[in-house]
């Protein structure tokens, strides 16, 4: 994962395009529109924030007074050549840890470094105590055919972690789909490999259940999880087979914001993920990313409910572009309260595990 920043055009330092929300915009609908003109970037916007922070800006009168910023992710999936203020800044990708770095402003350098997923690195590289003593001991090949003896205890967390790496996948593929303007074939197409992929995962997961003597979690539990993750790959399936049956080529704002939800409750359930590993010590961050996944599902009903009422009313005298739109709303908000059933799944294994 990478975070882009740009140079301030007063002092140079390195920081987040943003901007005042001009009367009567939306937020996030204002944060794109300053990460097109000071970054030369344009993707999926969230309306949901990740939070905020605080910093003292310069005025023109010489004052320095605070100020308010609201962060919105944006997940890029162009990269201009050409815009507004590309004389006046330098731009330039970041690794979290060096972004987080590069900010002076210590409230944002938090928001940057929680934005990604901290423990999968550590999560990867955790060693079993059994191996550990195998290799200090040095007993390597008598330790493996020893291993061969004990009960089988399943890949369910490498399951996990590739099956979220699919939503993931399919849900950059969606906001591509849903930008509209362009070809749309290549991000479905995308969207249903993702899918076939996803329906393999959970077939492995299902016979490695039944195969399995040990699991980390309650089976019910595994099952459960990893079914309601397959709904929201399946859901964005099925949204974007309604796009290419009905051959949709615009798309209502209130689909692109409910969509941009989705992209960052994809980019959520993939952290969560390997955070299973480790129940009892990653805790407080799994509830931590569970109730932001419930908040945004609640927020992603109270757009789907304004843009079918402003299909209905667009659309009074045309009823079957309404039915149309309304099938595409039901479609994302299926995906939205499939990735609110796997928050509520994680949720379940952390009061039982942790």
């Amino acid at each position: 994962m990478r975070v882009l920043l740009v140079t301030s055009r007063g002092t140079g330092r390195w920081v987040i395009p943003k901007g005042n929300v001009p009367n009567g915009a939306l937020p996030h609908v204002a944060a794109a529109e300053e990460a097109e003109e000071e970054a030369g970037v344009v993707g999926a916007v969230c309306p949901t924030p990740i939070g905020a922070y605080r910093y003292r800006k310069r005025r023109g009168n010489g004052a320095k007074l605070m100020a308010d910023v609201e962060v919105f992710p944006l997940a890029v999936t162009a990269e201009l050549t050409r815009w507004k203020e590309q004389s006046q800044r330098e731009r330039r990708w970041f690794t979290l840890a060096d972004a987080a770095d590069a900010v002076d402003e210590p409230d944002l350098s938090d928001l940057i470094r929680s934005f990604g997923p901290t423990e999968f690195n550590a999560a990867t590289r955790r060693t079993g105590m059994l191996t550990a003593v195998a290799e200090k001991s040095r007993f390597t090949h008598m330790f493996a055919w020893f291993q061969r003896l004990l009960p089988k205890t399943g890949n369910f967390f490498e399951l996990f972690e590739a099956h979220a790496v699919t939503i993931t996948a399919a849900a950059d593929a969606l906001s591509r789909l849903f930008q509209g303007g362009g070809p749309t074939q290549d991000h479905i197409r995308e969207i249903m490999e993702r899918e076939h992929d996803a329906d393999g995962i959970i077939r492995e997961v299902l016979q490695t259940v039944r195969k399995t003597f040990l699991t980390p979690f309650d089976r019910s539990a595994i099952t459960s999880l990893i079914g309601a993750m397959d709904d929201a790959i399946d859901e964005m399936n099925a949204a974007a087979a309604a796009v290419d049956l009905y051959q949709v080529t615009e798309f209502e704002p209130e689909m692109r914001d409910m969509v941009a939800i989705i992209v960052d409750a994809a980019r959520l359930t993939a952290e969560a993920m390997p955070l299973l590993r480790d129940v009892a010590k990653n805790g407080a961050r799994l509830h931590e990313l569970t109730e932001r996944l419930v908040r945004m599902e609640g927020h992603a009903d109270e757009i789907h409910d304004a843009g079918v009422r402003r299909a209905f009313k667009e659309h009074g005298d045309a009823p079957m572009k309404f039915i149309v739109a309304r099938e595409i709303y039901k479609h994302l908000e299926r995906i939205a309260d499939a990735l609110e059933d796997v928050a509520n799944e994680i949720d379940g294994i952390v009061i039982d595990h942790a």
